[in-house]
């Protein structure tokens, strides 16, 4: 099981808050991924990477807010998140380094 190095370009990092904890009661891990990544894709990284069974993705896009950085206006970048639901008895712990 040898991952791919486009795998880590699908994935970028775990998101670690409050709402993300209370997924992780219903089976569910919550990562940033590319904008430009589909649900397969983002569902194959996941299986290869961790060595776990996917039930579901789902995916939402968090627009860029306006704001002000010493008196310019900027825009923060679009941001994609991934709830990925794991089968039954499959667990990522995102405490440890991958």
């Amino acid at each position: 099981m040898s991952a791919k190095p486009q795998h880590y370009d699908v994935i970028r990092k775990p998101v670690i808050t409050e709402k993300a904890t209370m997924a992780s009661e219903a089976n569910a891990v919550v990562f940033e991924v590319s904008v430009d990544s589909t649900k397969p894709q983002i569902k194959e990284a996941i299986e290869e990477l961790f060595g776990v069974k996917v039930k579901a993705v789902n995916t939402t896009i968090t627009k860029g807010k306006v704001k002000r950085f010493r008196g310019q206006l900027g825009k923060r970048k679009d941001v994609k998140k991934a709830y990925v639901t794991l089968e039954e008895g499959n667990t990522i712990d995102v405490t440890t380094g991958l």
